[in-house]
C-alpha cells in the first residue's frame, strides 16, 4: 500500500522534550517505519516550520517526510495552527496528483481536517484513518480556562471523527469519548501506541546515580503531567523520613528562550525545600533515555489526564514499575499490582505513598518491573502495532464508503 500519513506539528524529525514535541513524534515516527517494514511505501506530511528544511528527506527505509509550505515557515505553536490547515491541505493535495495514497492517516484533529480537505480535493480519494492523540473535550474538562485550543476545535473536532473513514483511538477510554461524539462503534478500532522493544531494555549502560533509592519523570514539562505532584510528593516522603531523589528528564524551549514551567516546577523546588533531592535535567535526546531508565528504582507518570502516555512503556519495556495516575491510556498500559502502582491524579500524598511501598520491599518492585518488559513485549511492540494498523487499513478499503461519512465531510467546515 502506499500510505499517506499526516502530522501538522508534530514531525518524525524534530526534538522531542518541547511544549509542542512528544509522544505524537515518536508515535508517527516508529509507525511509519515499523509499516514500511511491512513492505508499505510511507510519506508522512508535515508543515514547514524551518526555511532551511528541504523538501523531502528520507527519514527511513520506505518512509519520506515531506515539508508543505502553509504559512511562513517558523516554529507555530500547535494551538496556532488552524489558519494554514487549508494551505496544508493543498499542498498535500498537489503531492498527491503525483504520489496517489491508498490510505490517508491523520493524527491530531488540525491534521484531520487536512487530510479531509485534501482527499476531497483529489479525483480518486484515499481510505481516511483519523488518530486524534488527544480529544479537546478531554482537554477542556481538565483544563478549563487554561485550555490555549482555538474555540472552532469544539466542532470541528467531533466533524473530523464522524467525516473519517475509521478512527483509530488508542485506548479505551478514549473510545468511549469517541462514541459520546457521534462516531459510529463500528468505525473505530483501539490500537494502542507502542515502543522501541530494542532501543528500551533491561541491560545495557546505567546512568550514573547517588546512594538514595531514584525516582525518575520523563515527559514535556507542560503543567497537566502533573510533576509539581510529584515534586509535592517527595516534599511528603522527606518530611515522613523516607530518603529519595528524584530525576526530571523533559523542556526545552526555542533556541534563546526560556522554559516557563521549568521555571515553574524550579520555583515549586524551592517552596518545598527539596533542592538537595529534586534535579531538573532538561531535555535529553532519546539514544540517552535508556540509560537513565535504567538507573531508576522506579519511574513515576502522575499526569491530570492523559491520552495515551509513551513514557509508561519505555519504563516497562526497561523493567522499572510504574506509579501511574489512573487516567486515560495508562488504565490500559499499568496494571495495578501487576506492573506497577494506580493513584488518583493530583494527589501528591497518593503518589508519595506510592513511592514508598515500592521503595521499601525493592524485591517487589523487580517483579512489577519484570512483569512490565513481559507485558511490552507481548502487546506493545511497534511490530504488534504497524500489524494492527495495517489491518484497520485492509478493513476501511474493503467497507463501503457510505453516504453518511460523504455527507459528514461537507460539513465538517
Amino acid at each position: 500500500m502506499r500510505i499517506a500519513m499526516v502530522s501538522e506539528h508534530a514531525s518524525p524529525l524534530a526534538t522531542l522534550g518541547g511544549a509542542d514535541a512528544g509522544g505524537q513524534n515518536v508515535h508517527v515516527a516508529a509507525l511509519a517505519t515499523a509499516l514500511a517494514r511491512r513492505g508499505h511505501d510511507v510519506r508522512v506530511y508535515t508543515r514547514r516550520d524551518d526555511a532551511a528544511l528541504p523538501r523531502s528527506v528520507d527519514f527511513a527505509p520506505g518512509v519520506e517526510v515531506v515539508h508543505v509550505d502553509a504559512g511562513r515557515p517558523e516554529h507555530v505553536a500547535k494551538d496556532d495552527l488552524l489558519p494554514f490547515m487549508p494551505a496544508l491541505a493543498e499542498g498535500i493535495a498537489e503531492d498527491w496528483a503525483g504520489w496517489p495514497p491508498d490510505v490517508a492517516h491523520g493524527h491530531f484533529w488540525m491534521s484531520g481536517l487536512a487530510t479531509l480537505d485534501a482527499a476531497d480535493a483529489t479525483a480518486d480519494p484515499p481510505a481516511v484513518l483519523q488518530t486524534f492523540h488527544a480529544l479537546g473535550v478531554v482537554k477542556r474538562r481538565h483544563q478549563g480556562a487554561a485550555d490555549t485550543s482555538p474555540p472552532e476545535r469544539e466542532w470541528l473536532e467531533p466533524g473530523v471523527g464522524r467525516g473519517a473513514d475509521r478512527v483509530v483511538a488508542t485506548c479505551s477510554d478514549e473510545a468511549f469519548e469517541l462514541k459520546k461524539l457521534g462516531v459510529p462503534q463500528d468505525r473505530i478500532s483501539v490500537i494502542p501506541c507502542g515502543v522501541d522493544l530494542q532501543h528500551f531494555r533491561p541491560d545495557g549502560d546505567t546512568a550514573a546515580r547517588g546512594d538514595r533509592p531514584r525516582v525518575l519523570v520523563v515527559g514535556r514539562m507542560v503543567p497537566r503531567k502533573g510533576v509539581g505532584t510529584v515534586i509535592e510528593a517527595i516534599s511528603l516522603l522527606a518530611a515522613d523520613g523516607v530518603d529519595v531523589e528524584l530525576l526530571v528528564v523533559g523542556g526545552g524551549a526555542p533556541a534563546g528562550g526560556t522554559d516557563p514551567e521549568l521555571d515553574r516546577l524550579a520555583a515549586l523546588v524551592t517552596r518545598f525545600g527539596v533542592a538537595d533531592r529534586v534535579e531538573l535535567r532538561g531535555q535529553l535526546p532519546q539514544s540517552d533515555l535508556p540509560p537513565v531508565y535504567r538507573s531508576a528504582d522506579l519511574v513515576v507518570c502522575a499526569p491530570w489526564y492523559e491520552p495515551f502516555g509513551i513514557v509508561p512503556l519505555e519504563a516497562m519495556a526497561c523493567g522499572r514499575p510504574v506509579v501511574a495516575s489512573s487516567v486515560g491510556g495508562l488504565i490500559d498500559t499499568v496494571v495495578h499490582g501487576r506492573t506497577g502502582l494506580h493513584v488518583q491524579p493530583r494527589d501528591a500524598r497518593a503518589v508519595a505513598d506510592a513511592i514508598r511501598e515500592l521503595v521499601v520491599d525493592p524485591e517487589r518492585a523487580a517483579r512489577l518491573g519484570a512483569a512490565g518488559r513481559r507485558r511490552v513485549a507481548a502487546r506493545y511492540s511497534w511490530d504488534r502495532v504497524a500489524a494492527d494498523t495495517e489491518r484497520a487499513y485492509l478493513a476501511t478499503l474493503r467497507a463501503p464508503r457510505t453516504a453518511g461519512t460523504a455527507a459528514t465531510r461537507g460539513a465538517v467546515r
